[in-house]
């Protein structure tokens, strides 16, 4: 008896995407077992251990400091009522549009010893030197974990608070009927309750923590992160900077593992039946200023300030920041981001509709292997990219020089490795996003269109695209801004003298001269509010 193995179009397309995505990561965990008696040996005898103890301890750090912001602004926002509540709702999401390294330089800037803060202070009470008073110094592992901890808090204030409203409220009205106040209800009750989509939350966070690497290599604090990108710039070691991002893996299934293991056998049956239920309590008096004081002092100090100071810098130094440089970086910001939008969208609507043809469930597996690039933190991501990428083009070079032709770098040294990169990070965003919308359109309406005589492909562009128009347009936008803040895998993968918004901008971070970068800053902020509007637009839809 013959076995006869075949695929349809559908499907090789969907492997292909799936393995194609998924080979920087093979590439990556079979170059970290290699051996490399030279730069790791050496690394690891010396400073790597540094390295993994600061990783950990920023992670640690961000995690906590970003719970103590977020979870009672959360629950102030999604259970009581005090002035300001509507607005600081979606208001105290807007430091997710601000790149930790501005952030960092800003207050740098504010807070340095020639800074106005300081400045002022010898002013007022007369000291003459650093010897008269003491003032912290911000550029530490604990600055990096407070610039961190203020643009990703929102991560965790937004999925807690809508998990408050999801549950029900008369739980918590039943706590106080056992004689437990507010405070006690939200630690006894509401607290539990939400502790998945907390720890799921905080997960995110510290994978986000972990991949940064602007603000610690800006403060000089020393990581897994800046590691990678050390080695290949200073040892040009890939071998040892595989090895590293294994580290920097293990690091992460560990924190993945730990989320999921957290879940288990965890289910809330009993939710609001409105996600707009009315606020549980009503704040007065000196409670509803210290209210919305505190939402007042985290949203000034995470997007206000920075913000501002930026605007001061674009307003002084315009005929500077406004140049043809910023143009140019702007424009090859655009192409870049616009292309990769373009295929992720395209892959990942082709992706999960293989999976809505079958029912089998090993047509998810092509979805989920293009989805594991979201995890790798930018410079690791590089690297992965740069194994296959440049072994491609020895083998490739190796085979023409028989016939006396190499054409080099025309892989990774060309703008195909920065695409690649961003559309293997950055997949995932669209794959989900795509894959929700499809989950809402009914089967009845693919049997409906084959009753007519309609095939899978014309169903599909004629049924589901235009349904699925604004999921389309969500899942775009998310993938074109998180292409136009990438920084780490830009900073390795762009080719010589091409450079990005946010590259640009490092590079006058890293020289102390962000005023003459100040629109560039600017423009990379207000592109990134673009999906804080939408969201914003979404969730008031939802209510509505």
């Amino acid at each position: 008896m013959r076995f006869k193995f075949s695929l349809s179009s559908w499907q090789l397309i969907a492997w292909t995407t799936g393995l194609g995505l998924s080979l920087p990561l093979a590439f990556l965990i079979f170059e970290s077992l290699q051996s490399d008696p030279n730069v790791f040996n050496h690394l690891w005898d010396t400073v790597l251990w540094d390295y993994t103890r600061n990783t950990l301890v920023l992670i640690l750090g961000v995690a906590l400091l970003s719970c103590l912001i977020a979870l009672p602004l959360g629950w102030l926002v999604a259970c009581c009522d005090f002035p300001g509540r509507k607005h600081f709702e979606w208001a105290l999401m807007l430091p997710l549009a601000m790149p930790t390294y501005l952030i960092a330089y800003v207050y740098t800037d504010l807070l340095d010893y020639a800074g106005p803060v300081q400045i002022q202070l010898r002013q007022w009470f007369g000291w003459q030197s650093p010897d008269d008073y003491w003032f912290f110094d911000i550029r530490t592992l604990g600055g990096a974990i407070v610039m961190i901890a203020l643009v990703l808090y929102p991560y965790l204030f937004l999925i807690f608070k809508t998990a408050l409203k999801e549950q029900s409220h008369k739980l918590v009205q039943a706590a106080h009927i056992m004689g437990h106040g507010p405070v006690a209800g939200f630690f006894k009750v509401s607290l539990p309750l939400a502790r998945g989509a907390i720890v799921a939350a905080i997960t995110l966070i510290s994978m986000e923590a972990m991949a940064d690497f602007a603000t610690v290599n800006y403060f000089a604090v020393s990581t897994l992160t800046t590691a990678v990108y050390d080695t290949w710039f200073g040892y040009y070691s890939l071998t040892a900077a595989a090895k590293i991002s294994g580290i920097m893996l293990l690091i992460l299934f560990l924190a993945i593992i730990i989320e999921r293991y957290s879940r288990r056998n965890r289910a809330v049956f009993e939710r609001q039946t409105q996600l707009s239920g009315e606020p549980l309590y009503t704040l007065k008096g000196a409670k509803a200023l210290a209210a919305t004081g505190f939402a007042l002092v985290i949203l000034a100090l995470a997007f206000a300030i920075p913000t501002a100071v930026l605007v001061s810098y674009a307003f002084n130094y315009f005929d500077q920041a406004w140049n043809d440089e910023f143009f140019l970086y702007a424009w090859q910001s655009l192409k870049i981001a616009t292309m990769v939008s373009i295929l992720a969208i395209t892959l990942s609507i082709l992706v999960v509709y293989n999976q809505r043809l079958s029912t089998a469930r090993y047509t998810l597996w092509p979805g989920r292997l293009a989805s594991t690039g979201y995890a790798l933190p930018g410079t690791v991501l590089a690297i992965a990219v740069l194994l296959p990428l440049t072994s491609l083009e020895i083998g490739i070079n190796d085979w023409l020089a028989q016939y006396d032709y190499q054409p080099g770098l025309f892989l990774s040294g060309t703008i195909f490795a920065i695409v690649f990169g961003y559309l293997v990070r950055f997949y995932a965003i669209a794959h989900g996003a795509i894959e929700s919308s499809f989950s809402r359109i009914s089967p009845s309406l693919d049997m409906a269109s084959h009753s007519m005589g309609r095939n899978e492909r014309q169903t599909l562009l004629g049924v589901h695209i235009p349904i699925l128009k604004r999921g389309i347009l969500t899942a775009a936008l998310l993938v074109f801004i998180e292409c136009m803040k990438e920084l780490p895998a830009a900073l390795l993968l762009r080719p010589f003298n091409f450079e990005t918004l946010a590259t640009h901008v490092f590079q006058y971070v890293s020289d102390e001269q962000l005023e003459l970068a100040s629109v560039s800053a600017l423009f990379i902020v207000l592109v990134g509010l673009l999906p804080l509007y939408f969201i914003n637009r979404s969730m008031e839809h939802s209510r509505s």
